[in-house]
């Protein structure tokens, strides 16, 4: 069994334990996200699935399944780019923290990280300070991946 597969099969029981269901055309669409080290829109998606699986559901269809694996944990919305990325910690059965991500300015590859709860609350009081309120403690920070840095040098 491959990796992704192995994914999709925990992914799905996870659902089934949520009183959901993981359908053939959400597996394809979360497959995709997986398979890719990079953020991907319901665009992609739509060319994605065109490519492996010979269909070519409705973007609307793509923004609907998008919508459910993100309630499921399963995909985070990177909100800059309007872009999804499959959470790097669907296997896990504990909690990471707050998922922040690094994407690379250059070859648009995209790391999960977490951050601890102290660092956020920090975060959260410096805004509360400035007069503002955290609508959401994601953060999604443009970076430099080292092979992109190491080929500028």
């Amino acid at each position: 069994m491959t990796k992704v597969q192995t994914i999709i099969n925990h992914a799905e029981q996870s659902c089934k334990a949520n009183g959901s269901k993981l359908t053939a055309k959400r597996k394809q669409v979360l497959s995709g996200l997986l398979q890719s080290d990079r953020a991907m829109s319901a665009y992609e998606l739509v060319d994605y699935c065109k490519e492996t699986y010979g269909v070519s559901p409705p973007p609307m269809s793509v923004y609907r399944i998008l919508d459910f694996l993100q309630q499921e944990r399963l995909v985070h919305k990177l909100n800059l780019a309007n872009k999804y990325i499959a959470c790097a910690h669907i296997t896990c059965g504990h909690d990471h923290g707050v998922p922040q991500f690094l994407i690379c300015g250059d070859c648009q590859r995209v790391e999960e990280i977490t951050v601890g709860k102290p660092t956020i609350n920090t975060l959260k009081r410096k805004v509360e300070e400035a007069g503002f309120q955290l609508a959401s403690p994601q953060l999604e920070i443009n970076c430099l991946c080292n092979q992109c840095s190491d080929k500028a040098a």
